[in-house]
């Protein structure tokens, strides 16, 4: 108590002109008009910037929540483009369903080196696999080739050993999706006949063949072709929707009637023999 009153003696002077400058503010901005409006304006800005800038706050601390719920709803929203050719529809979170996805997280990426891989931060303990196909939300990324309990690494399409069935979108003709390690920006698509009619800017999907990827999936348009005489095919360069570079989030896809698929066709190889 004996300092609170040594400091308003020590600084008495200074306390009554800060009191008095209060009043006769107080009175000035209500007598006149322009200053009240003046006084609001100024205080409704202050206001305003402090609140923005304490939200932007806030909001930067949650965009990893929000970024997982939006995930959860691209989620739910693949898995209903994948299934929707049924003739009834099942729920978003039905498990009777050909394709279960799954989100995930970039942790290490390569695109530089003839054999590309990406590690994500999903593994068995998620129910991932060998030979789940993985998607960004532009298009195709690549195929699961090793899990651990809590990640997985994947063969990216930039890997001279990948091989993914796609076709032309426009005309439904199928080829082999390589890549030549020139340009991680190109991949090239093998197999279409010179009949077929290209143009530059056409689209390229994942193929039905494909039972690791659903058919439609996005990979890119048409760069550049080949049409020298002398081949039977066109080798076409394909510019990828995705930026193999600036990959974050990821969408693992498990096609559940793949194992049925896979016996079934391996009944028939034995058949060749």
């Amino acid at each position: 108590m004996q300092q609170i009153i040594n400091f308003i003696l020590r600084y008495k002077n200074f306390l009554l002109y800060a009191l008095l400058l209060t009043i006769a503010l107080t009175f000035t901005i209500r007598a006149q008009s322009y200053h009240h409006s003046k006084f609001f304006n100024s205080a409704n800005w202050l206001t305003g910037n402090i609140y923005g800038t304490s939200n932007n706050i806030t909001t930067y601390f949650g965009l990893g929540v929000e970024n997982k719920k939006l995930l959860e709803e691209n989620k739910k929203l693949r898995i209903q483009l994948f299934n929707q050719e049924k003739e009834t529809p099942e729920p978003l979170d039905s498990t009777n369903t050909n394709y279960r996805v799954i989100t995930g997280q970039v942790i290490k990426n390569s695109y530089s080196l003839p054999r590309n891989y990406i590690t994500i931060d999903k593994g068995s303990a998620d129910g991932l696999e060998i030979d789940m196909g993985v998607i960004t939300p532009n298009g195709i990324l690549g195929i699961v080739e090793h899990t651990s309990k809590n990640f997985a690494m994947v063969q990216s399409i930039l890997n001279v050993r990948s091989r993914i069935n796609a076709k032309l979108k426009n005309t439904n003709h199928y080829g082999s999706l390589v890549w030549n390690t020139k340009d991680y920006h190109m991949v090239q698509l093998n197999d279409i006949e010179r009949l077929v009619p290209l143009n530059i800017g056409d689209t390229i999907v994942t193929g039905a063949s494909s039972s690791i990827f659903p058919e439609n999936i996005p990979i890119g348009v048409i760069n550049n072709f080949d049409i020298n005489n002398s081949k039977s095919s066109y080798s076409i360069d394909i510019k990828l929707f995705t930026d193999m570079t600036t990959i974050k989030n990821v969408y693992v896809i498990e096609n559940e009637q793949r194992e049925e698929i896979k016996e079934l066709e391996s009944k028939i190889r034995n058949d060749q023999q």
